[in-house]
């Protein structure tokens, strides 16, 4: 089997998305940096998060209709240079007298870009490459965003360091300018749908989404893990710094979550189990155990080596999720029902960090989390009753996707 980097179109994807990954790898750190200094408030943050946010939200199931119509690779070119407009806005705005309204802006105007770009991935690592080499080609494209991930945070500390997080977002607005570029040159393989009304495209994606039970239901317990993410993520510093021994603590489960992320990538390439969703999910339901440690305050050791294998789970989950997805559904509609799926796994998270503070002062920190725990142990590994989970096999021979018959 020839490897994907062998294949010309997807090796210019592959750099493409690469770079694009690395510039949006530092830009968290820089914003958050950026804000607390234009404005020395935390709230002015929550509103620029909330301003990339929300119409990212809204626009998914449209964006993913649009990437369907008019090809992925023009919707991917098209957002990635809007998205470089509206990174550059922003670091210009930085490296001047900063205005929180227009970066406010231009954090909308990126959001709803992305909400155009996420329903583009699969389709275009789809027309790309082979049924047969999918996976390894996913699970590349997981290695380079969770490697860029790791490195982020130390690059984008060196460029405020030594420029301004200004420049941190000049970087960005770079990397989806030559992103934009590389794609341009991509050929992609397109298969066009019937000309229906918006309406009609979105309800015929959601009519796919609910014929595949593996699917919906696995959707249900990906989303409960990613509200379940955000209330470890709202609450876990402060156990981390109040009950476990620091701050410390705190950066060393993101690391030990980093790397788990950069590992499960790595085993997506070589490990293709005979049911992969079923062993997916049930990977996922090990983020009860981190959730768990947290509420009833481990010792930090414990907490950081199980929040590392979770994410090791996830890390592994994301390629091999997308390849089934990818070999499952029909091409025409998979950029929609890609964005179903975003539009389920993101829309959690904020349910996730509005509740965790509340659910903590009404019984303390522990009671919410030990909730999420149970709740992802439910969901997650509760997939293994689905009849659709168990029978979705793996081909030994040649990794083609088939629905055993039991």
């Amino acid at each position: 089997m020839t490897h994907p980097l062998r294949v010309r179109p997807f090796r210019l994807l592959f750099l493409g998305r690469t770079v694009s990954a690395v510039g949006d790898a530092v830009v968290p750190a820089a914003l958050a940096l950026a804000v607390l200094r234009a404005t020395g408030s935390t709230g002015a943050l929550a509103l620029v998060l909330a301003c990339a946010m929300v119409p990212r939200l809204l626009l998914l199931p449209l964006g993913g209709v649009l990437a369907d119509r008019l090809d992925a690779r023009r919707v991917a070119i098209l957002a990635d240079l809007v998205r470089c407009l509206a990174q550059l806005v922003v670091g210009l705005e930085l490296l001047g007298q900063a205005s929180l309204g227009v970066i406010a802006v231009a954090a909308a105007v990126g959001g709803a870009a992305g909400a155009f770009a996420l329903p583009t991935a699969s389709p275009l690592v789809a027309g790309t490459v082979d049924a047969t080499q999918r996976q390894q080609a996913n699970a590349l494209m997981g290695v380079t965003a969770n490697a860029s991930r790791l490195a982020g945070p130390a690059l984008a500390g060196a460029l405020i360091w030594a420029a301004g997080p200004g420049w941190a977002f000049v970087l960005d607005a770079a990397t989806f300018a030559l992103s934009a570029l590389l794609l341009a040159v991509v050929r992609v393989r397109h298969v066009p749908m019937p000309k229906r009304s918006i309406l009609a495209d979105l309800t015929h994606g959601w009519r796919e989404v609910r014929s595949r039970d593996w699917f919906w239901t696995s959707l249900l317990g990906h989303g409960v893990w990613n509200g379940a993410a955000a209330v470890l993520t709202t609450l876990g510093p402060a156990v981390a710094v109040g009950r476990l021994g620091g701050e410390g603590v705190w950066v060393l489960m993101l690391q030990a979550g980093a790397v788990g992320m950069l590992v499960g990538s790595l085993l997506a390439a070589r490990i293709r189990p005979r049911r992969p969703v079923l062993v997916a999910n049930l990977g996922l339901a090990s983020y009860a155990a981190p959730l768990a440690l947290l509420a009833v305050a481990a010792p930090a050791p414990l907490v950081v080596v199980a929040y590392g294998v979770a994410l090791t789970a996830l890390g592994y989950l994301n390629p091999v999720w997308e390849t089934v997805v990818q070999g499952q559904f029909p091409p025409h509609v998979l950029a929609r029902v890609t964005s179903y799926d975003w539009l389920v796994s993101l829309g959690a998270m904020p349910l996730g960090y509005a509740l965790a503070p509340i659910a903590a002062r009404a019984w303390g920190e522990g009671m919410p989390l030990l909730t999420a725990g149970v709740l992802v142990l439910v969901a997650c590994a509760g997939t293994a009753v689905v009849p659709g989970v168990r029978r979705l096999t793996t081909a030994p021979r040649d990794g083609a996707l088939a629905t055993a018959a039991r």
